[in-house]
Order: C-alpha cells, then sequence, then structure tokens
C-alpha cells in the first residue's frame, strides 16, 4: 500500500447457530457492545459487535446456512484459539467473565508476553484472554 492510506481489518466472521443467542452472550457474558443489527433478508441479519474499548476490529456474526458452515460452528480453527481478546485489566475481565458464566478452560498464566487464560465460547469456540505484559 503506497498510497499512503493504512490498512486494518475491520471485521472478522464468526459462524453462529442463532444471531439471539450469540447476540446474549457476547454482550451479557463477554461484555460486547452490539454495533449493528441490521436485517438484510428473510433469514439473514448483518451483526456487527465490538469488545469493551474496539477501535477498528469487531466481530461480524454469520449464520450458518449450510452443513458444512454448521459442521464448523464451535470449531472454525480446527481446535487452536480463534481469537485473542485484549485487556488492560486481566483480574477485572476475567472474574466479570467468570461470574457471568463464561468456561476458562485453565487457570490464568503468566507467560513472557503477559497474563493470559483461554475461555470458550457459547459454541466452544477457544479464545484467549490476555493483558500485556
Amino acid at each position: 500500500m503506497n498510497d499512503g492510506r493504512m490498512a486494518h481489518i475491520g471485521l472478522v466472521t464468526l459462524v453462529v447457530r442463532d444471531y439471539d443467542e450469540a447476540i446474549g452472550f457476547y454482550v451479557r457474558a463477554a461484555g460486547f457492545r452490539l454495533v449493528e443489527d441490521t436485517l438484510l433478508d428473510d433469514k439473514k441479519r448483518w451483526v456487527v459487535l465490538a469488545p469493551p474499548g474496539a477501535g477498528e476490529t469487531c466481530l461480524l456474526l454469520a449464520l450458518a446456512d449450510t452443513d458444512g458452515q454448521r459442521e464448523r460452528i464451535g470449531d472454525q480453527t480446527g481446535g487452536r484459539v480463534c481469537l485473542f481478546l485484549m485487556t488492560d485489566d486481566f483480574g477485572r475481565d476475567y472474574d466479570r467473565m467468570r461470574a457471568a458464566g463464561v468456561r476458562f478452560r485453565e487457570k490464568p498464566r503468566r507467560e513472557p508476553y503477559g497474563t493470559v487464560a483461554v475461555f470458550e465460547d457459547l459454541y466452544g469456540n477457544q479464545w484467549d484472554l490476555i493483558e500485556q505484559a
């Protein structure tokens, strides 16, 4: 990009079984805010969620509508961590998310890059909650 414009990732797609249950989880349990929910046709919606303090990158919920897409719900990255949720206060967000019923797969640990713990979303996708060192 030599024209002086800065590129960034604007949206990351997450395939879901149901828009409303996914919105409920991400807003209630993960603390995201609903940015947009626009009806596109009788089945599809444009649903965008942003983590607290997000500037540019948001989550786009995509309703699975084929067998292949439905098979990938909860395992979009072959069992690896799918997304990384950055925080400026690990303890605050870890405690709040646990109180809201979020399942953490491990206890928090310190790594050279910061404090981290893996959690699952409502479908089983793995996320890292990270406070950078």
